[in-house]
């Protein structure tokens, strides 16, 4: 068996490079004296004899049944994020202004209650503030724990938080139910994109990637969806408590699933690690994925990666390669994501739409309301957006979609602009769906993958927990001032956020990695070094180019 695994490794290191790329046009590749052909239709390779291996080689596969099934359900705790998040939207008025009728007393629970709108801006950003409370320790509770028993342990959260919510009578245990829902969210944030970004195939990393938000707008739309039915008194209460339901059932379905083969591997529980990775690709051969896992984390070791570096190390430099370009894209992707106020619009459709459309007390009253409907619409378009923009990431890059998106998102910004000035409600209700979609299809995905496909594995826990932090607090600050500046700005609310998403346009243009079929140390390589104009952007390259025809 030890000459066996000694012959498959040296193959592996005699192999070309282009064996190792699944996105390699190949027809034949001849090695050691055996050949390996790649059937580029079903992007897998056929493997006729790989080191005495007849099987498909799990490394050119996309996406196995198993693997995907696993992925949704460590998403499950995205679902509950984004049903958390958007459960509130709807019925916010028949809680917060009573718009359902008076308070009245039911059963020990009252019908409504009521606040004014900055405080109902704080109860509804506390749950960003609980997730950046969870965020700050998931890395370090994930690497200590594992990766699904941290999810398991994590819906003791939800869990709680929905029965705080549900049974609220005052405005204080509201909030607190709030705050802690949203460590749960805080904690699925961070656990659900390690999880499938470390059980992903090479081929599928950028689909997996932007299954976090993915799944977060469904749980939105979802929520969104039952609200329509559950937002009158005490309805409400159901809605929030289903929140608790789907924790119990991802619980049991997470005891079905594998834990992260390389979590697995880094804590030298190589058997279990190997059983788990063939559990995610099915039927394919993973012997050279398996291998190439290992060799990873050993040449990590080798290089010094433990033991690992302290987060001041990693973002000042101060590590064998100086990481401080890729750190700055990772953390500035998470906080340009919520500062772009596309939170805002799904904490607060509704209220923008009712007062776009100038709806008398008696039409809020009534349920669905147009506000409603096109808050459903708004939920619904994002997740779409977001499959579409998943479906052309692997093929037009990263860097490409989000310069894209960000510019998209600052014009749609100036449009709702320019209807709320106009006071044309159905432009703005237009242009709010456009902002989502395009903001959604790119902004919105990429920077959670942004960490997993540009740091080193030794510095990936601490800077995703960094990031994620920085993510939440942006979000809790971005929920709390949006009633205000929508009091304070009027038509002009979303000025601001043209501003912001304009910034992140800039970013993507000159200082954005793109990760597109690169291994992560390929990326480190090119990247390495403080915050700069990237070397690879179009524009500059096509500049050098002209320079150096002009110098012929």
């Amino acid at each position: 068996m030890a000459e066996n695994i000694s012959l498959r490794r040296g193959s592996l290191r005699d192999a070309p490079d282009a064996l190792y790329n699944p996105n390699a046009n190949l027809s034949t590749q001849s090695f050691n004296s055996t050949e390996s052909s790649v059937d580029t239709k079903k992007g897998k390779y056929i493997a006729s004899e790989i080191g005495g291996i007849v099987a498909n080689d799990s490394r050119g596969s996309f996406l196995s049944k198993s693997l995907l099934l696993c992925a949704l359900v460590a998403a499950i705790s995205s679902i509950n994020y984004g049903w958390v998040i958007g459960s509130v939207n709807i019925p916010a008025l028949v809680i917060e202004e009573c718009s359902g009728g008076p308070e009245t007393w039911s059963g020990g629970f009252p019908s409504c209650i009521p606040m004014s709108s900055t405080l109902w801006g704080l109860v509804v950003g506390l749950t960003a503030l609980g997730a950046w409370a969870g965020s700050m320790y998931s890395g370090k509770v994930a690497d200590w724990l594992g990766r699904k028993r941290t999810l398991i342990i994590n819906n003791v959260f939800f869990v709680a938080g929905a029965l705080l919510t549900c049974t609220a009578t005052s405005i204080a245990q509201l909030a607190v139910g709030r705050f802690v829902s949203g460590i749960g969210c805080g904690f699925a944030a961070n656990i659900v994109s390690t999880y499938n970004s470390e059980a992903a195939t090479t081929r599928s990393r950028g689909f997996l990637g932007g299954f976090q938000q993915l799944m977060i707008l469904v749980g939105l739309f979802l929520s969104q969806v039952v609200s329509i039915g559950l937002s009158e008194a005490p309805r409400w209460r159901i809605l929030f408590s289903l929140s608790a339901a789907l924790a119990i059932v991802q619980t049991g379905l997470l005891l079905l699933i594998p834990e992260s083969p390389k979590f697995l591997a880094i804590k030298g529980r190589y058997d279990e690690s190997r059983a788990a990775l063939q559990k995610l690709r099915g039927n394919l051969d993973t012997t050279f994925e398996y291998e190439e896992l290992i060799m990873t984390l050993e040449a990590g070791r080798r290089n010094g990666a433990v033991p690992k570096p302290s987060l001041w190390q990693v973002i000042s430099g101060k590590t064998d390669t100086d990481l401080r370009h890729l750190v700055f894209c990772v953390l500035f992707l998470m906080l340009s994501q919520q500062w772009s106020g596309a939170k805002g619009v799904m904490f607060y459709s509704t209220e923008i739409l009712s007062s776009t459309f100038h709806l008398s007390s008696e039409e809020v009253k009534h349920i669905p309301s147009i506000a409603q409907l096109l808050t459903l619409g708004i939920g619904a378009i994002g997740a779409v957006a977001v499959v579409i923009g998943m479906s052309i990431l692997d093929r037009v890059g990263r860097r490409t979609v989000l310069i894209v998106s960000s510019l998209a998102t600052t014009i749609c910004a100036a449009l709702i602009v320019v209807g709320s000035k106009l006071d044309l409600g159905p432009m703005v209700a237009t242009f709010m769906y456009a902002f989502n979609l395009v903001f959604q299809s790119g902004s919105g995905f990429i920077p959670y993958l942004s960490a997993s496909e540009l740091l080193p594995y030794y510095a990936l826990g601490s800077i995703s927990g960094l990031a994620t932090s920085i993510n939440c607090l942006t979000l809790f600050i971005v929920s709390f001032i949006f009633p205000i500046l929508d009091k304070a700005l009027g038509s002009y609310l979303f000025v601001p956020f043209i501003v912001t998403n304009f910034i992140t346009f800039l970013f993507a243009v000159f200082m954005m990695p793109e990760a597109k079929g690169k291994l992560i140390s390929e990326v480190i390589s090119e990247y390495q070094g403080p915050p700069h104009i990237v070397s690879d952007c179009r524009f500059l390259k096509r500049r050098k180019t002209e320079e150096s025809s002009d110098l012929q």
